[in-house]
């Protein structure tokens, strides 16, 4: 029985070292896996070339400075000739003596001026009412405007005036009965003149020897016609110049077809000459 017992135990044990060196030895080693390898990097996606910087624009150049325009020159200084071949519609600026004026109305006057060779009339010549209080005649002036025409009367428009100190110049009437119905009156437009010897004819088919602008109120012009040898001028006394309360205009009211009479004025011009009388003596 101790035998078969201790058989047994050795079969036992036997079997159990059997079992423990199948444990014990290590298991057949898988052999690893080879690394999976590593997938290469993928290569940078080359960088998108910078674009490249857009040119500047070039700069403008700056437009060069605009010239100054260059200062306007002063209007010269005119005597008479030199007005008298001035074109029309020039600047002009002239030294002269008040010679007569017309009513001053609205900041205006109209006025005969001159100097030692020549005249002037200046139409509606800017002056205050104070102003004209001093606009007597021999007062010199100096004008400066623009030389118009208006019906073949050469005058001063858009004109304005400063006193001056300077020696009183009053022009004594000239008499130019000699050109009476020649080209040549026209040299002394505008001038005192004086006519010797002329006859009063008939204003119109009335017979009467004047007209009156206005014959309802006798406060305007009179317009009367006379003759030198075989040339008839039509004249008149310029109510703004000569009131119905003047010598010359009570003188014309009284004219008679026929009379002879030496006549003083300013030699005006409308489509010829067209004296503003200031005198009438009847012979």
């Amino acid at each position: 029985m101790k035998k078969y017992l201790a058989l047994l135990l050795a079969l036992v044990m036997v079997f159990a070292l059997a079992a423990c060196g199948q444990s014990a030895a290590p298991a057949a080693t898988e052999e690893a896996a080879p690394a999976e390898e590593a997938a290469p990097a993928e290569e940078a996606a080359p960088a998108e070339e910078a674009a490249p910087a857009e040119e500047a624009a070039p700069v403008e150049e700056a437009a060069p400075a605009e010239e100054a325009a260059p200062a306007e020159e002063a209007v010269p200084m005119m005597g008479y000739a030199e007005f008298a071949a001035a074109d029309l519609d020039t600047e002009v600026m002239v030294e002269c003596c008040v010679q007569a004026k017309q009513s001053w109305w609205d900041n205006k006057v109209s006025v005969y001026a001159a100097d030692a060779d020549g005249a002037f009339f200046i139409y509606n010549m800017a002056c205050s009412e104070e102003d004209n209080e001093f606009l007597v005649p021999g007062q010199m002036i100096l004008v400066t405007g623009f030389k118009s025409e208006w019906a073949g009367e050469v005058e001063i428009t858009d004109a304005t005036f400063e006193f001056l100190d300077g020696e009183p110049f009053i022009a004594e009437a000239k008499d130019i009965s000699d050109v009476w119905g020649t080209v040549d009156m026209i040299n002394y437009m505008n001038q005192l003149v004086s006519f010797k010897d002329v006859t009063v004819e008939a204003y119109d088919d009335s017979g009467a020897a004047f007209a009156y602008k206005n014959p309802e109120e006798k406060t305007d012009d009179l317009y009367f016609k006379v003759t030198r040898g075989d040339t008839t001028y039509e004249f008149c006394v310029e109510y703004y110049l000569c009131n119905e309360e003047t010598d010359v205009y009570k003188a014309v009211e009284n004219l008679k077809v026929g009379d002879v009479i030496d006549l003083e004025g300013f030699l005006y011009w409308y489509e010829g000459p067209n004296l503003q009388a200031t005198s009438v003596v009847v012979k």
